[in-house]
């Protein structure tokens, strides 16, 4: 056993110094190296007793956006980062951003009860006692109301849900509908019950989702409160994110402006979110049919679906006013290719005090600012310029990180070449996500940073994860985990500032964080402040370190490599399962169709749950056609095509390569990325150009890949779903004719 354990330990040893050792991708010669000894350096820098004090400092105070915390905490970073010799800056912007002017909600039959609304101060937890300068307990950009309707449990309130009111011929016509968080983004709760015919929407944390169902709730444990509420906007993000008066321009202080009768992205029908102490008499108020198994929390109640006899008022009025938004811009010029931008970003306005989000994720770009600042004083200079964006009003509709781009988007078609986002950060495993061009890159760095606490590689301990099938979306048997070289990247879909880069302007993008092993339960509350998080989850700042190292050292390794390392095996690997999931998705359409207008015509009808519940028959429908994917296909082939012509030109690539022809190599790399976006467009949102990659129209924040071919194909949308298949055919086509050009000028 002894001689097995040295054997184990020599292994481990020698897996390190080769991954040390192995060549990077993207340098040629002896850069690699060169490249390791300076984030040899880097790494070493990121202190866990500055992330402590950046967070205590960053958090002490709400700052929402247009309070005057938030722009001190604007101010502050400024400082630091000129005061490590960094060229910074402030952009301003001028944005509506509606803050509660009247809330209510009764409950007015059959019984009386008022909601509190307000979530009260916790002895020994500081900060959640600074009433005064909270923001109440709203959701931004719902329209004013004042409604009195009866009320219907729609559970999470998503297309899904309404087909299972459909079938027990429940309405919501009239009705406020009450839904639970979780299921979707919350903006697309209001969004569904609007289309519905509903005339207010209330959305609730319910504890089997967000409480005491899954352990001690705070101060004794990390999970929400029964008075905790979740804040949040309800923009309609979907359709474009950032400021709802300004679509597709900056909000400069002489931009136009659209009236507000005309912004879009407003909700149609009053919302408001509650806590489930004042969800519990509304929900126990309602009869009606029982609620299906799936849509039953864990309030100790029967859950029911209504309508009445509950029947409740619902009163919210805004400050519709315009407020500053404050970027901070730190510039680190390149020195062989300054017109090729990586950028770094994480935003710092909170809807309260935000440790966990987003305090935790600025806290680690600000060690990774002051790790940066360092090396430049110690002779590094990076190839390629880099930004570092701390950005403003990402809560209310990543509206910091909109304006920014909308303004600079002629600068960064140009020259953006790479984006690296982050947002909350907590305990646990690396999650990366992204643009699958980055996918090998991203699998080379994780497996360079060390795990603070298992004490191997943060690769090696997410590969344990999904071998054991216990990551999220991980197969069972982890069979992939063990033999495919890279582990698989989640696509991008929307929620954070990297949505303009990605799915508007077309520029490889990555999302990283640290999570999974500590407890929510205090998002967007007056809870999620220094107080919880450093009794609740990365207590001693080992994983916010390690989030400084894996962004820092992905973006030295972005900036520094002599040629892009996009990669385009994974791209085109994963890009194929794409088209295979949207070919089954129209084959399993055809043949549910087929199915049930056969148990239709037999008179075949399943009850929801209880068969004393008397379901309304459906209709038949029309059979969809049969759709035809050679467009894909064809476009497909190019990619791949293209793809293995790349990965043979990388071959013969040597250190005494032109600069020119390396120059040239990657302006038409970024050029890659761009050719997956199309002017017109998205069906009905054409904000959205990637043709790869987007947020669901009904998801809100989760991702639909392939989303005119797919989305298409779900809303039954036949003709548009022909259409769809030739312009992402077109798509790929355009990618491969990107990738063949880069690999000629490698040639």
């Amino acid at each position: 056993m002894r001689t097995f354990a040295v054997l184990l330990l020599c292994l481990a040893l020698l897996s390190v110094a080769w991954s040390q050792s192995a060549p990077l991708g993207g340098y040629l010669g002896d850069s690699s190296r060169a490249e390791r000894d300076w984030e040899a350096k880097f790494r070493a820098i990121p202190d866990t007793a500055n992330l402590r004090a950046d967070m205590q400092r960053l958090s002490a105070r709400p700052h929402h956006v247009g309070s005057p915390y938030d722009k001190d905490n604007a101010e502050w970073i400024l400082t630091r980062l000129k005061e490590w010799g960094l060229d910074a800056q402030i952009e301003t912007f001028d944005v509506l951003f509606p803050t509660p002017k009247e809330r209510s909600l009764e409950l007015v039959e059959p019984t009386r009860f008022t909601a509190k609304l307000a979530e009260p101060a916790v002895p020994g937890d500081p900060t959640s006692s600074q009433q005064d300068e909270q923001l109440p307990t709203y959701n931004a950009y719902s329209i004013d109301g004042d409604v009195t309707a009866p009320l219907v449990y729609v559970n999470y309130g998503v297309p899904e849900d309404y087909d299972t009111l459909d079938r027990l011929g429940i309405s919501v016509k009239g009705a406020i509908a009450i839904a639970r968080y979780g299921g979707s983004w919350r903006g697309i709760k209001p969004k569904v019950a609007a289309e519905h015919g509903a005339v207010g929407c209330l959305i609730y944390s319910d504890p089997r989702d967000d409480g005491y169902q899954d352990g001690d709730t705070f101060p004794n444990g990390p999970y929400r409160p029964k008075d905790g509420v979740q804040r949040g906007s309800v923009m309609d993000m979907p359709v474009y994110p950032g400021d709802p008066l300004t679509p597709g321009v900056g909000a400069t202080k002489d931009a136009k402006r659209l009236p507000i009768d005309q912004a879009v992205t407003l909700t149609k029908i009053p919302v408001l979110p509650i806590s489930y102490a004042d969800a519990q008499p509304l929900l126990a108020a309602l009869t009606g049919p029982g609620a299906p198994a799936a849509w039953r929390g864990a309030l100790p109640l029967t859950y029911h679906i209504g309508p009445g006899p509950a029947k409740v008022h619902l009163h919210v009025k805004f400050n519709w006013d315009t407020k500053p938004l404050y970027d901070v811009i730190a510039r680190i010029p390149g020195d062989a290719y300054p017109g090729e931008w990586v950028i770094r970003g994480n935003h710092h306005d909170a809807w309260v005090n935000g440790a966990e989000d987003p305090v935790s994720g600025t806290s680690a770009v600000l060690e990774e600012a002051r790790g940066l600042a360092t090396l430049l004083r110690q002779g590094w200079k990076p190839k390629r310029t880099i930004l570092l964006c701390f950005w403003d009003g990402e809560e209310p509709g990543l509206l910091g990180s909109t304006e920014w781009a909308e303004t600079h988007a002629d600068e960064l078609t140009r020259n953006a070449a790479a984006y690296v986002n982050s947002d909350s950060n907590g305990r646990g495993y690396l999650n990366m996500s992204g643009s699958h061009t980055l996918e090998k890159f991203m699998n080379g760095v994780a497996r360079d940073i060390d795990d603070p606490e298992s004490g191997v590689t943060v690769w090696k301990r997410l590969q344990a994860r999904e071998i054991s099938g216990q990551a999220p979306g991980s197969a069972a048997d982890g069979q992939e985990a063990r033999t495919r070289p890279d582990l698989r990247m989640a696509a991008l879909g929307s929620g954070s500032d990297y949505t303009v880069f990605i799915d508007h302007l077309g520029v490889a993008s990555l999302n990283l964080a640290y999570g999974g092993e500590d407890g929510g339960g205090i998002y967007h509350s007056i809870y999620d402040d220094f107080y919880w998080y450093t009794h609740f989850s990365d207590k001693d700042f080992v994983y916010g370190r390690a989030l400084a190292q894996t962004a820092g050292v992905a973006v030295m390794r972005l900036a520094d490599a002599d040629l892009l390392p996009f990669d385009f095996d994974d791209f085109s690997e994963t890009v194929r399962r794409y088209v295979n999931e949207v070919r089954k998705l129209a084959s399993d359409a055809r043949e549910h169709t087929v199915e049930r207008n056969r148990q239709i015509d037999e008179g075949v009808f399943a009850a929801i749950e209880d068969p004393r519940i008397k379901t309304v028959p459906p209709k038949k429908e029309e059979v969809p056609p049969f759709l035809n994917f050679a467009p894909l296909d064809n476009g497909m082939a190019a990619l791949q095509r293209a793809t293995e012509d790349y990965r043979e030109a990388m071959t013969h690539v040597s250190a005494s390569a032109p600069p020119a022809a390396l120059r040239q190599a990657n302006a038409r790399l970024i050029a890659v990325e761009r050719a997956l976006t199309l002017k017109d467009g998205l069906p009905n949102r054409d904000w959205f150009k990637n043709q790869i990659y987007a947020p669901g129209f009904y998801t809100g924040y989760g991702v639909k890949t392939l989303p005119g071919v797919r989305e298409s194909i779900e809303q039954k949308q036949w003709q548009l779903a022909d259409r769809e298949i030739v312009l992402a055919g077109q798509t790929l086509a355009n990618a491969g004719a990107a990738i063949e050009s880069a690999a000629a000028a490698l040639k």
